[in-house]
């Protein structure tokens, strides 16, 4: 075994190199980014036939199979996945897991669908059983589509997060959520006040956030439902709590925008209503981000703020077409997010097809390898993780996926006959799904398998 591998295995796992189950070796195609390919010509790594090694729910290293089998203590069984693409779990920055029970259901926009249903079905998470039930669906589709970590909203209700959290934490994965705050402009069922929002949400981070692979993110659901005290208080819980979460909707459709507007007049913009609380700051996660202005999008790159970009939503509510290039000339931090259920899909791959029309029709094109970074590492970046999660660097957690190119008959016949990893990653974006995700796993251990 080379000095270097054996340093790493001691360092990651505590045990030294040759306890027997302390190294797992998979072999198949590799791939992981190590930049945004939008800025960087050398931006991913691809190992054809790969290797990769995990100790102790880490990464010890990737790389060639003929250039590491030699480096395998004798007593490690490689997990043979030839065929197959093992690449970084998926990150899904926006989503509502109380919002599983009513996806895909009919509304001529935003607003008018949470009032028919959103709400309604939000009003359920008060019973700490229907949230338990949810949560454990909810996290099952999640890992069956390769999504190992997902920054969610609950619902009003704290046992909405304690909940989500417990059954989260049971399986080892790296979650953020947040219980919403909403004192106005909502059914008096959902209405918390700005002092018991806050009040709440502290105690739910004292409980949660770092405690294993949990984190907690401060969750006013938009502006609209917020009363400038309960936004002042969050900004203020922001403050005291910097190493946490802020997520939030903002400029998702032109009614919204109006609606702010008419709530926050003295605002230069809705993005300048959470900017005015301090609520633009690393870590804080802003969904769809559709019709800001020029000086939104430079505020928020100024500031670390970044985007969760939710094309399949948008386009099922009708919202716009988030602006690729504008953001890119900001070179703001992006993300792609499913936002079910607004979006139809808990699939990152079908959200990807979605992403590749989204540009297209706001007259850019967006290549296979920017989506999967997206999806990967640029979800790590935007939520401060680099390192962490998101690539196969020494020392990250090691949530991974395998897809296979074989799922669908229509998959097989078209991946035989793709001749670059770009083709080949363009056929999984637009053809995938579920199906196209045989194993999922979290912390080195499979938590799905087809």
């Amino acid at each position: 075994m080379s000095t270097i591998l054996k340093d790493v295995m001691q360092t990651n796992s505590g045990h030294p190199a040759s306890t027997p189950g302390a190294m797992q070796a998979y072999r198949a195609s590799v791939l992981h980014f190590t930049n945004d390919p939008a800025f960087h010509n050398d931006a991913h790594a691809w190992f054809e036939d790969g290797l990769l090694l995990i100790c102790d729910g880490k990464v010890l290293q990737v790389g060639d199979y003929v250039a590491l089998k030699s480096t395998l203590p004798d007593d490690v069984t490689i997990a043979d996945y030839r065929g197959k693409l093992i690449i970084p779990g998926f990150i899904d920055t926006h989503v509502h897991y109380p919002q599983t029970d009513m996806i895909a259901s009919p509304a001529p926009g935003l607003l008018p669908w949470l009032e028919t249903y959103t709400f309604p079905t939000e009003r359920q998470f008060s019973d700490l059983n229907h949230s338990s039930q949810v949560a454990h669906f909810f996290i099952d589709e999640l890992l069956r589509c390769g999504t190992t970590t997902a920054m969610v909203y609950c619902t009003v209700h704290p046992q909405s997060v304690d909940a989500f959290f417990t059954e989260s934490s049971e399986r080892n994965l790296r979650m953020v959520a947040g219980k919403v705050l909403m004192d106005r402009n909502c059914p008096e069922f959902l209405r918390d006040t700005a002092e018991s929002g806050v009040r709440e949400s502290e105690a739910l981070i004292n409980k949660w956030h770092k405690k294993g692979r949990q984190l907690y993110a401060i969750t006013p659901r938009f502006a609209p439902t917020s009363s400038e005290a309960q936004l002042q208080l969050a900004g203020e819980l922001a403050r005291a709590y910097p190493d946490t979460y802020l997520q939030t909707h903002v400029a998702e459709n032109t009614d919204e925008v109006a609606w702010v507007k008419s709530l926050f007049p003295k605002a230069r913009s809705y993005m300048d209503v959470y900017d005015h609380y301090g609520m633009l700051r690393p870590r804080s996660m802003y969904a769809h981000c559709i019709w800001l202005d020029d000086a939104d999008r430079a505020r928020m790159a100024a500031t670390q703020s970044a985007v969760a970009v939710c094309p399949t939503s948008n386009l099922f509510l009708g919202s716009g077409l988030f602006d690729f290039p504008r953001a890119d000339s900001e070179q703001m931090l992006l993300s792609l997010a499913t936002d079910v259920g607004g979006g139809t899909s808990f699939s990152m791959l079908q959200t990807m097809n979605e992403t590749y029309k989204v540009a297209r029709m706001g007259g850019s094109y967006m290549p296979a390898l920017r989506m999967f970074y997206l999806a990967t590492l640029g979800g790590a970046r935007s939520m401060q993780l680099e390192g962490v999660i998101g690539n196969f660097a020494i020392g990250t957690e090691a949530d991974f996926i395998i897809l296979d190119p074989q799922a669908t008959p229509l998959l097989a016949r078209r991946t035989a006959n793709t001749n670059t990893l770009e083709e080949l990653l363009f056929a999984l974006a637009l053809l995938g799904d579920d199906r196209t995700v045989l194993a999922t796993y979290a912390a080195g251990r499979q938590v799905h398998q087809r």
